[in-house]
């Protein structure tokens, strides 16, 4: 302070990088944890199977559970406890297993109590002001207990780091009983089982949302137990197991039945508790197992998840201002939450036949929201993971249809187990944009005839009629107008890939089936419909109607209307060309939304006009007034869409994260590029939301985005260069950008119309060929 010209020297020369927060210190894990964002705010490794995170008010009934279904809720004032196990965004809830609290004094309590009275149960108040969440690490003081409470995790560990008040007698709470989505008779079965050595292990099979899944867990202790008492709540009756310490040290405590809790007692203690957990599919010897493959205290665990999350969001350097820097940033960190270690460290699994499983050169991956992720998220991953991850999804999705009771790739899987949520085989997708992209590390052979398997069997959602009619006739099967355009986009990427591999007759078949959605779009009114199996459209027709288990799935025929990525072209000459294509996608931004309520709709948020963007069937519709010449209308609506739907707060995101499609579509949008048809190898040109970027490919080389001018007074692309020469086409291919190289947009404060206007320059589609 004595010298301020020469500190205001050291500064000025200091470089831009020095004075950046690094990206791991950039990311808020509170962005979506309130509104309907559905996000947890807890310590998890990159893709790890353990999400150890704070669980507030409400495990859930039945009704309640939507606004809970990552366990977390911003707006709540108590913490029930930290379980291990969590969806981040998802719009179904589920998890929040082997629930941990800790406690004081002489008295546990075994109930969780209102959360409107203090002190009915083992719950706490808390103040976000004592609440600290990074990447690998939340921490916050239960204020009822006085107990400082920090959690880290591994790949497949959770480690606890609980601060007792001194004095104060020490205990643990371990309740098998509390779940996320609860209903009586979830928990099927649990057990606890008390090693000689102090570990506590145990288990539960449920009934949730997918049913029967199995969970196993180890846990190991920093300070040795002096007394623990296990309880079946449904018996009433008490296990008491040794008394003192020095005693029991041979015996092995065991309970089994389906209200289990633990009460574990530590004494007064002199430092920190560190409780380590490891969970498993397998058995609970492969939990100890996975125990003992992670090494280290609570600190060696931190730095090791704290350097591996480091290195997976150096793959993009960022510079932009503070609010949009968060946000993108935290979008990159969610979008590396999923799919989900679910192997052990030996390469066992636990796979959708209930079966144990070895896998062979890859880690087995679950947790896929495939009908979400398939548009952005796993895009996403083939640039910023693309060598083991996405090597790693592929072998997982082949082999959960290879060991699938019914040979179909997964719809909507997590621990191994199908839920059958949402629609399509949009494994295919996924697959078909890796193999494209030159990604290997998989048979393709195998993955091919998964995914011709898939698409062929007839039995599930109206397939078998699919295949007959050319379209899902909606007096035999929902929401048939979605599956079929969806059923058709799938099969344009089989199409794709097996050409790409020369299986000449494949692709032909598959290639006539992606022109399916014609037959259910009617070109008289220029919407998609749902049609009967007399082939009549269904009547009446209302194309703002939303209704669960109607014609369409999670939206109504303003979004699915657009839904033909594979040849958007196509569509835009049903509609009867390039003018009244824009006038019908203005029409559907600017639609004067106080005409409908969709309260009754759950999934339905960030309303601009018919545009949802809090749901996945919107995500692509600003990027194709491309398709019809006026890449400059994209711009304008991406920079509305992006004001209003991201903030760097709590409640942040306009809709679920769906699993990190939400945070996937801000990356590629904030890049400059989005991929609207995964599998063409294609990135539809946008507009950039940070003035420069760096992707760091596996390879060694670069990809720099820059924008210059960028400001909120010049939102437009007045020029492109690509690696210096002029690009006048609306978008880049998947090899140029992983050759390397610079993609520079010269901002200006109006549209250049003629930009990416002629036909040339527009993206891929079929019809466009």
């Amino acid at each position: 302070m004595r010298h301020p010209l020469l500190l205001a020297a050291l500064l000025a020369t200091t470089p831009l990088a020095a004075q950046t927060p690094a990206p791991i210190d950039t990311v808020d894990p509170m962005i979506g944890t309130g509104g309907e964002g559905h996000t947890f705010p807890g310590a998890t490794a990159p893709f790890g199977m353990v999400q150890l995170s704070p669980d507030t008010d409400t495990r859930c009934e039945i009704r309640a559970c939507y606004s809970h279904a990552a366990g977390y809720r911003y707006e709540d004032p108590t913490i029930q406890g930290f379980s291990h196990t969590h969806f981040s965004g998802a719009g179904h809830s589920d998890l929040g297993d082997v629930l941990v609290m800790p406690a004081v004094g002489a008295r546990v309590a075994l109930d969780p109590g209102d959360p409107k009275q203090p002190g009915t149960g083992y719950r706490s108040r808390f103040d976000h002001k004592t609440e600290a969440a990074h990447p690998g690490y939340y921490a916050v003081t239960l204020a009822d207990s006085k107990v400082r409470a920090e959690l880290t995790a591994g790949t497949r560990i959770g480690v606890h780091r609980y601060t007792f008040p001194a004095g104060q007698a020490a205990h643990l709470l371990i309740d098998l009983r509390s779940s996320l989505y609860n209903y009586p008779g979830k928990v099927l079965w649990s057990g606890l089982h008390l090693r000689p050595d102090g570990v506590l292990t145990g288990f539960r099979e449920t009934r949730g949302w997918a049913p029967g899944r199995k969970l196993y867990f180890a846990m190991r202790f920093s300070a040795p137990l002096t007394d623990h008492a296990f309880v079946d709540r449904e018996e009433k009756l008490l296990y008491k197991g040794f008394q003192g310490p020095g005693r029991g040290s041979d015996a092995l405590a065991e309970k089994l039945g389906r209200a289990l809790e633990a009460r574990l007692d530590f004494g007064v203690l002199n430092a920190p508790l560190e409780v380590k957990v490891a969970l498993s599919g397998v058995d609970e010897n492969a939990a100890v197992a996975n125990l003992a493959s992670e090494s280290g205290d609570f600190d060696a665990v931190r730095a090791r998840t704290t350097a591996a999350w480091e290195k997976a969001l150096g793959a993009v350097a960022i510079d932009a201002p503070a609010p949009i820097r968060t946000s993108v940033y935290t979008a990159l960190y969610h979008a590396l939450l999923a799919p989900t270690v679910w192997s052990d460290a030996d390469g066992r699994y636990r796979g959708p036949d209930d079966q144990v499983h070895q896998a062979k050169g890859f880690t087995f991956r679950s947790t896929f929201s495939l009908w979400d992720t398939f548009r952005a998220e796993h895009p996403l991953l083939t640039l910023v993971q693309p060598e083991q991850t996405t090597a790693d999804v592929v072998q997982s999705l082949v082999a959960s249809q290879q060991f699938s009771p019914d040979g179909i790739l997964p719809v909507w899987q997590f621990a191994g187990r199908e839920t059958w949520c949402m629609i399509g085989y949009h494994a295919v997708p996924v697959i078909a944009d890796a193999y494209l992209k030159g990604l290997r590390g998989f048979d393709a052979d195998a993955a091919l005839a998964a995914m011709v398997a898939s698409a062929d069997h007839r039995a599930y959602g109206g397939l078998g009629d699919y295949i007959d009619r050319g379209y899902v006739p909606i007096d035999k099967e929902p929401e048939a107008a979605s599956k079929t355009v969806e059923y058709a986009f799938d099969d344009w990427s089989i199409a794709r890939m097996a050409r790409a591999m020369g299986k000449t007759d494949i692709a032909d078949r598959f290639e006539k089936r992606a022109g399916n959605w014609r037959n259910s779009f009617d070109a008289n009114s220029g919407w998609l419909r749902a049609r009967l199996s007399t082939g009549a459209f269904r009547t009446p027709f209302d194309p703002t109607a939303i209704n669960y288990g109607s014609d369409y799935t999670e939206g109504n025929a303003w979004q699915y209307s657009w839904f033909v990525p594979q040849d958007e072209a196509g569509l835009i000459a049903l509609l009867g060309g390039d003018a009244k294509t824009i006038a019908k996608l203005d029409a559907m931004f600017d639609f004067d939304t106080s005409k409908v309520d969709y309260s009754h709709a759950e999934d339905i948020a960030g309303l601009i006009g018919q545009y949802i963007h809090g749901n996945e069937p919107s995500h692509h519709v600003a990027y194709l007034y491309a398709y019809a010449g006026a890449p400059w209308r994209t711009q304008a609506r991406l920079k509305q869409i992006v004001d209003s739907q991201y903030k760097p707060t709590p409640d942040g995101l306009a809709g679920n994260d769906d699993l990190g499609q939400m945070s996937a579509w801000l990356v590629f949008t904030a890049l400059g590029f989005y991929p609207v048809a995964p599998g063409s190898n294609q990135y539809v040109l946008g507009r950039p939301f940070v003035s420069r970027a760096v992707l760091t490919l596996p390879n060694g080389r670069r990809f720099t985005v820059v924008a210059d001018g960028l400001s909120d007074a010049h939102p437009y692309i007045g020029a492109v260069t690509l690696n210096g020469a002029p690009l006048s086409r609306s978008f880049v291919t998947d090899a140029e950008l992983r050759a390397g190289g610079e993609l520079r947009f010269t901002m200006a404060a109006a549209p250049n119309t003629s930009w990416g206007s002629g036909a040339a320059a527009r993206p891929f589609s079929i019809s466009a060929r």
